[in-house]
């Protein structure tokens, strides 16, 4: 049995964890949906399961319940990468140790350092250190535009597109680039996307950036600067539009796949 939970931001416009059901159900095997917040976790009757999140709400409860119930049963994605691509600064630190190209990047709560950092690059982009969809982010070109700290702060790269490249088991399996006249280019943002093939340095980054965080299946948010690409973000409960790799059919497979390898 394959136990699902479901992306809280899902409509009937944009439904992602349906169109996995049903490729599950297509594909003949046994699923349910699981609602967190229904759960005792240290009384499910769960164990020796494969769990898939789809997505999860940011709250305690939550990464409490889905921590406890990986410790008998398997959880993808695992509650410790959900976490680390959560925290913006945690997913940094993860590709710095890592050794994978990233903008320069840091997580400051003294004043005096924000101010520097700003100074010395001229162009800054603050993020929410918990934010997601483009939510947030903004340009800051001086000290006086920092607003309250901490401050997550990423020297700005010129661009007009970035990259999400789908990595499932290892493998990048489908990109598309992001397009739009604004800061972020991301699609809740208004961004438009087009399907793009793979090439090898993609292929390369968004792969490694998927084994940094050490996770299942993941986003990877590339920009390119000029002499490469550089890693944004790892999403890891990420939307799949616009791309032309059947995303559900492909996340189906691996969670039959998955499951079996428990079971042999």
């Amino acid at each position: 049995m394959i136990h699902i939970v479901p992306k809280p931001t899902d409509t009937p416009d944009d439904d992602s964890t349906g169109a996995v059901i049903w490729e599950l159900k297509r594909a003949g095997a046994r699923c349910r949906v699981l609602d967190l917040g229904a759960v005792d976790p240290l009384d499910s009757g769960l164990e020796n399961e494969l769990i898939w999140v789809c997505g999860i709400r940011q709250d305690g409860h939550q990464f409490e319940t889905l921590n406890v119930l990986s410790l008998h049963n398997r959880v993808i994605n695992t509650p410790e990468s959900i976490v680390a691509c959560a925290s913006k600064a945690m997913t940094t630190a993860l590709l710095l140790k890592c050794g994978v190209q990233t903008p320069e990047t840091a997580y400051i709560k003294a004043e005096a350092q924000a101010c520097d950092f700003v100074l010395r690059h001229g162009k800054v982009v603050y993020k929410p250190l918990y934010g997601y969809d483009g939510n947030g982010i903004r340009l800051v070109t001086r000290p006086n535009e920092l607003g309250p700290g901490p401050w997550y702060l990423q020297e700005y790269i010129q661009n007009d597109r970035d990259y999400r490249v789908f990595v499932l088991g290892g493998e990048a399996v489908g990109a598309i680039s992001r397009v739009s006249d604004s800061l972020t280019h991301n699609i809740h943002q208004g961004g438009t996307g087009m399907p793009v093939t793979i090439d090898e340095d993609m292929r390369a980054i968004a792969e490694a950036a998927a084994s940094a965080v050490g996770i299942d299946y993941c986003g990877v948010d590339l920009l390119h600067d000029g002499e490469g690409y550089t890693v944004l973000e790892v999403n890891g409960t990420p939307n799949w539009h616009c791309m032309a790799a059947p995303i559900p059919e492909l996340l189906a497979r691996y969670l039959i796949q998955e499951e079996r390898k428990m079971r042999a």
